[in-house]
């Protein structure tokens, strides 16, 4: 097969899915390719045995108006579901006790969390100088802000649940850029947030409620409806080697597909796939170059789906529970995911995400299924008060390149990807290599990339 289209998208998850749906809306000439058998990247809904489990992603949150939107262009497709209100119960274990994690200044002083020292330092935190090295770690950052306490059981345990990663690793600049603003442009972080609770926002600004969403049924209805509405005919899958190449004023995109050549010419290409996959993608660009983006480290991340048709543990009455590193524990966090959203579980039962690995502790990615057991056996019935472990649904989901950690080399990175994309006139690398790891994320930079092509 051999087609001449205007843009050519690698990648079939959130990213380029969106983009697809963006361009077709636009009546563009495109054609995805994905390696893959199926759309949908990492987001794969199963159900078994009464229980609706995610293999990917669990849940997304509304953090951009561009994801509110792209619910109602796909009205009537998919529904998106809102996590209920105990959605903002999230605990942080400390000393084998859950202690519920502090919303506001008022908790922040109350909790058993944090320091008396600690407590004392963040009421002056508004009065501290703004930092001065946009390479400062995360970690160095909230020391000198806020304390050690607030380092140890706030924001290690948030790093966790997000990056899966290490504080100490993370740069603020480039893994929470928001963050890094407040104290940049109000110079504080207490501050800063109470200035922007007061600022007017517009009705589009709105739509960014920060509230947590799924869709009822899973997340595959999502990626599902967009893969549909953006036109099947136009998404290849099953591509295997893909390839690009340029010309003089086009690329040259190859792949096998059922054990025959598949060529595109394409005036632009748009890449959403992973930095490890570019050296065989890209074979023409500048291996120094491709080293620095290859740099990219990805938190490898287990995750142990449990469901209980009959739940006899501690209440589950929140977002879940996160373990700060601190505690020496061997799992990173519980998402009590029957308490959030819809037919999840059985009347009665419970469904939840157990998380092992991470930055910090990889070495448990290499043990048997049967030594994870043992391990999400011995931890999960302790911190959740289970009497008996016997669970109706027990699945292990291994992922070597999880998450990627915007580190000290995410300025290399993106210096380097943009030499790329100006040498090759056409070419766009993208995917969660750059711009933001989450789904509203994705979905941003796959309407961004509609618009600009």
């Amino acid at each position: 097969m051999e087609k001449t289209v205007e843009i050519a998208v690698i990648g079939a998850g959130l990213t380029g899915l969106t983009t697809a749906f963006y361009l077709k809306k636009k009546n563009k000439d495109f054609i995805v390719l994905e390696e893959k058998d199926r759309p949908g990247g990492v987001i794969q809904t199963r159900h078994e045995n009464g229980f609706t489990y995610e293999e990917g992603p669990n849940t997304g949150v509304l953090g951009n108006p561009d994801v509110a939107e792209l619910f109602e262009d796909l009205d009537g497709l998919c529904t998106c579901e809102v996590a209920g209100d105990n959605v903002k119960k999230r605990y942080i274990l400390k000393n084998g006790v859950w202690e519920p994690m502090p919303m506001g200044l008022k908790q922040a002083v109350n909790t058993p969390l944090f320091t008396t020292k600690d407590k004392f330092r963040l009421l002056g935190e508004p009065f501290r100088k703004r930092g001065a090295n946009p390479e400062e770690p995360l970690s160095e950052m909230v020391k000198r802000r806020m304390g050690q306490s607030f380092l140890d059981y706030a924001i290690d345990p948030f790093i966790l649940g997000v990056y899966a990663g290490d504080p100490s690793r993370l740069l603020t600049k480039y893994a929470f850029p928001k963050l890094y603003n407040l104290e940049q442009t109000y110079g504080s972080f207490i501050g800063g947030s109470v200035k922007k609770m007061f600022q007017k926002k517009d009705e589009r600004e709105k739509k960014a409620t920060r509230k947590v969403f799924s869709v009822h049924g899973g997340l595959s209805g999502f990626t599902g409806a967009l893969w549909k509405s953006a036109g099947e005919d136009r998404i290849f899958l099953n591509v295997k080697n893909i390839e690009i190449q340029p010309e003089e004023d086009h690329f040259v995109i190859t792949g096998i597909l059922n054990h025959e050549i598949v060529t595109l010419i394409a005036q632009r290409v748009i890449t959403t796939t992973g930095s490890y996959t570019l050296r065989s993608m890209l074979p023409f660009a500048d291996k120094k170059l491709l080293l620095a983006v290859e740099k990219v480290k990805y938190a490898r991340v287990m995750q142990v789906v449990l469901g209980f048709k009959q739940w006899n543990g501690m209440e589950l009455d929140g977002f879940g529970g996160l373990i700060p590193f601190k505690e020496k524990r061997d799992i990173l966090g519980v998402l009590f995911l029957s308490a959030l959203l819809s037919d999840r579980a059985p009347e009665g039962g419970a469904l939840c995400s157990v998380f092992v690995g991470g930055v910090r502790r990889e070495d448990l990615l290499d043990k048997t299924d049967d030594e994870i057991r043992r391990i999400v056996e011995r931890e999960y019935s302790d911190v959740m008060r289970l009497k008996e472990f016997n669970p109706d649904l027990f699945k292990i989901i291994r992922y070597q390149h999880a998450i990627p950690q915007y580190g000290i080399e995410s300025r290399e990175k993106l210096e380097a990807l943009e030499q790329l994309q100006s040498a090759y006139k056409g070419l766009i690398i993208g995917g969660n290599l750059r711009d933001g790891i989450g789904m509203a994320d994705r979905i941003k930079q796959g309407k961004h990339f509609a618009d600009i092509v």
